[in-house]
């Protein structure tokens, strides 16, 4: 019987250490998904200014637009 507490004892302390290196993993990849989504709304805002400022360019551009070089 006290085999069996004892093993139990160390079946339950594995399981605890397994459980508390999980807990780590997963707030570390939470931080990581953070950051990376933060990163990603950045560079989608910055792309939708971009897009923006070029299309205000070429609107605002000198000479014909979208008109066809002259050997055509």
């Amino acid at each position: 019987m006290t085999n069996d507490i004892k093993t139990l004892d160390e079946r339950i302390d594995t399981l605890e250490m397994r459980i508390a290196y999980q807990d780590n993993t997963i707030e570390t990849l939470n931080q990581t998904i953070t950051a990376q989504w933060k990163q990603i709304d950045a560079l989608t805002r910055k792309m939708a200014e971009l897009g923006e400022r070029l299309q205000e360019a070429e609107a605002n551009a000198p000479g014909p637009a979208n008109e066809p070089p002259p050997h055509y």
